[in-house]
């Protein structure tokens, strides 16, 4: 694996690590294992603002991979890709709000939001690994550009 590609895997596995401890978290809540579950969920959030500032800082410092496939697929990469953002910004919110709901003891809130948050999380991740397998695996490219022009250029 070359460095052009390390941010990029280094993000996308906290985004997976983040999704998969979600799904345990949600297995303890229902096994009644509220200690563990808090835990589990903590490390969960942890991982995703690791994510983010992985991913944010390659935004900031080094720019995004434009897409490098066939020019026919990329009408349907860029509305995939604008679903993903659409949906990974929906899922922080709802994130931080269902973690406050909890910390501050609103189970109820907390228990029909997690749900909702957990869903939209996981659809995230996936369509965030797609997203990876694309532009990384797929249809490699060679360099970076600021954020608009790879979503747009």
């Amino acid at each position: 694996m070359n460095s052009f590609n390390l941010l990029p895997t280094i993000s996308t596995f906290f985004i997976v690590l983040s999704a998969v401890l979600v799904a345990v978290g949600w297995r303890l809540i229902l096994q009644g294992k509220r200690e563990q579950h808090q835990k589990v969920m903590i490390y969960a959030a942890i991982a995703a603002v690791l994510f983010f500032i992985v991913y944010l800082s390659r935004t900031v410092f080094l720019g995004n991979t434009p897409w490098s496939g066939p020019a026919s697929v990329k009408p349907f990469y860029i509305t995939f890709l604008l679903f993903h953002i659409i949906l990974a910004t929906a899922a922080a919110v709802f994130g931080i709000t269902t973690i406050t709901l909890g910390y501050k003891k609103k189970y109820s809130r907390h228990r029909k939001l997690g749900r909702i948050t957990a869903t939209i999380w996981f659809i995230t991740a996936i369509t965030g690994v797609a997203v990876y397998a694309l532009l990384y695996l797929i249809y490699p490219g060679d360099e970076v550009v600021p954020l608009l022009d790879a979503i747009f250029g």
